[in-house]
């Protein structure tokens, strides 16, 4: 047995961007790519990614360099998922709903190359920009993403994606993966602190998810997926590899929108999609179109807060088929998924409902999950009521946090990575969430740190104290809930201030949809919050209703560096040269 080495015939390092160059081979003349009036085959999709790491190569990009990307699910977004693991790079997805301060933190601490922009996004991006190159930091080549369908003509910079796909050579010799370990991705788990998380996949690892969420979810040969989740969330939670590996096609459409929606499910013969629990509600208040029945079943994986049963049984009424999941960054996407089995279709629907939102079994990349004491580190009962916390074990579990040693501490315990979440394990071995991390909130399919949401409330000059906690919200599932102390107890704290400052200091989404004042936080005998008994008063609680606003245009130049009266493009490209 010693006397069989690795060969290379027998041994290649797993990596998901392996699949684009079998689709070449096996689908070459299938559609990959749809976009409006554009279309691609695999073998233009396999070339053009080719091209892109051509042209990333040239300017010098080389092994382990970060390039980050700030756009929508357009066909560039999707080729970048192989085209800058094809230069031996690593790629950044940032999330487009972030603001100006949190994409700066994201470019200053992965130290980004070369940060490429999508034409909507320029002013954002050079917001972010502006703020890296005050401090003085490295300041990332830029490179905008046109519109490929209507272009636009919008520049920031010298470079362009469509013309570094054009000037680069398919046929270049490309560096090959030499060690399935290295990095393939980086994503960020939020927007922004001093201390980022940035969460690294390994090939290896990335590859394995890829398989086994397309087992798991019985992914047959050339699927129809539409991309109504953001690519930016964990890399499509691997569908971007996916339908490459299954010769798929991929539809592309920047809004979630349901007449978008609708039409590309009707125009393509849609198969597939990924979304948040949000998007059943803009399924359901698609006027007309949410009122037809699907000409065929359409199967969704949704992840997040189970959907209420009624909710789903409005969902499935119109033709979608909802399997749900239960996931994190730092697994890869999808750890859990609710297996379906054959015998549960004879029950009745709120049965059904309950079932299928329990989050269910491993996916098949990891070697195992359960839920343990988190003291004793002992697996609870499968009684379906004694909580613990969930924790996973396998290859798809993330490398670690980029440059973050603590936080790697705390992340992995023995064998096993600790979700921070709770849950129970029923009889038939089926895992089910009772709650989320405590410090978590995620509205709309976004997570937000509610402790970055603090951070942000205690340099308000009128607020002593403050804790955050999630709300439920009718649309978005839960928001933030805001409960705060004012510094003077007489003059008080203004709702509406506190709002218009969290609005001036964070990403919209992050902002308090409520604001609750207390005259004092509640906390227990050692001192911490006891967010247990906010979270019951915060379901009491409606959001509070957003003021119209009028909107001010505003015409100043936005420059980056600081030079008044300089175009700003001349001087990003000035200190971005690598």
């Amino acid at each position: 047995m010693e006397q069989l080495p690795k060969r290379p015939a027998n041994y290649v390092p797993l990596s998901p961007v392996g699949f684009l160059p079998r689709a070449n081979a096996v689908y070459g003349d299938r559609t990959s790519v749809i976009y409006g009036r554009v279309r691609f085959t695999w073998s233009q999709t396999y070339a053009r990614c080719r091209r892109l790491a051509s042209s990333l190569l040239s300017l010098g990009v080389r092994n382990h360099d970060v390039v980050s990307v700030l756009a929508p699910n357009v066909p560039a977004m999707y080729e970048m998922h192989f085209a800058v693991p094809m230069a031996g790079a690593v790629l950044n997805t940032i999330n487009t709903r972030l603001d100006a301060r949190a994409v700066a933190g994201i470019l200053r601490h992965s130290e980004a190359k070369v940060f490429f922009v999508d034409y909507q996004y320029v002013r954002l991006a050079s917001d972010a920009l502006q703020l890296v190159a005050d401090e003085g930091r490295h300041v990332p080549l830029v490179a905008v993403i046109d519109d490929i369908d209507v272009p636009t003509g919008v520049r920031l910079g010298e470079l362009e994606y469509e013309g570094l796909v054009a000037r680069g050579d398919p046929a270049a010799e490309l560096p090959s993966l030499a060690d399935e370990w290295d990095a393939v991705t980086l994503n960020y788990t939020s927007g922004t602190t001093s201390a980022p998380k940035g969460v690294v996949y390994s090939h290896r690892g990335a590859y394995l998810s890829t398989m086994s969420l397309l087992m798991s979810w019985v992914v047959g040969d050339e699927p129809v997926y539409l991309w109504t989740l953001p690519m930016f969330h964990c890399n499509g939670w691997t569908f971007t590899w996916g339908m490459a590996a299954r010769g798929g096609v991929n539809v592309c459409i920047r809004d979630a929108r349901a007449a978008d929606i609708y039409r590309a499910i009707a125009r393509h013969g849609v198969t597939h999609l990924c979304c948040a629990p949000v998007v059943f509600n803009i399924l359901l208040e698609g006027g007309d179109a949410a009122a037809k029945q699907l000409a065929a079943p359409v199967h969704v994986l949704t992840g997040g807060a189970p959907p209420p049963a009624a909710l789903l049984e409005r969902v499935e009424r119109i033709g979608f088929r909802v399997t749900h999941a239960y996931g994190l960054t730092e697994a890869t996407g999808p750890a859990l998924a609710c297996e379906w089995r054959a015998q549960w279709d004879r029950l009745p629907l709120p049965e059904r409902a309950r079932l299928k939102s329990r989050q269910g079994v491993s996916v098949l990349s990891l070697a195992d999950a359960d839920v343990k004491d988190a003291k004793t580190m002992a697996s609870v009962p499968r009684d379906g009521k004694t909580v613990g916390e969930i924790v996973l074990r396998g290859s798809s579990i993330m490398k670690g946090y980029l440059n973050n040693p603590e936080a790697n501490s705390d992340a992995f315990k023995g064998e096993w990575f600790l979700t921070g979440d709770v849950g129970v394990v029923h009889a038939d071995g089926y895992i089910e969430i009772k709650d989320r991390s405590k410090d978590v909130i995620i509205s709309g399919g976004e997570n937000i740190c509610s402790k970055e949401v603090e951070e942000v409330l205690f340099q308000h000059p009128a607020v002593a104290d403050a804790a955050v906690v999630a709300m439920p919200h009718p649309h978005w599932g839960e928001t933030p809930c805001a409960f705060v102390v004012a510094r003077d107890k007489a003059a008080g704290v203004c709702e509406d201030d506190v709002v218009a400052f969290c609005r001036k200091h964070m990403a919209r989404f992050m902002v308090p949809k409520k604001v609750v004042v207390y005259d004092v936080i509640p906390r227990n005998g050692n001192g911490k919050v006891e967010k247990n008994l906010l979270r019951e008063a915060a379901k009491k609680l409606a959001p509070a209703a957003v003021p119209a606003q009028k909107t001010k245009v505003k015409t100043t130049t936005t420059t980056v560096g600081g030079r008044r009266g300089e175009h700003p493009v001349a001087h990003v490209m000035a200190v971005s040269r690598l």
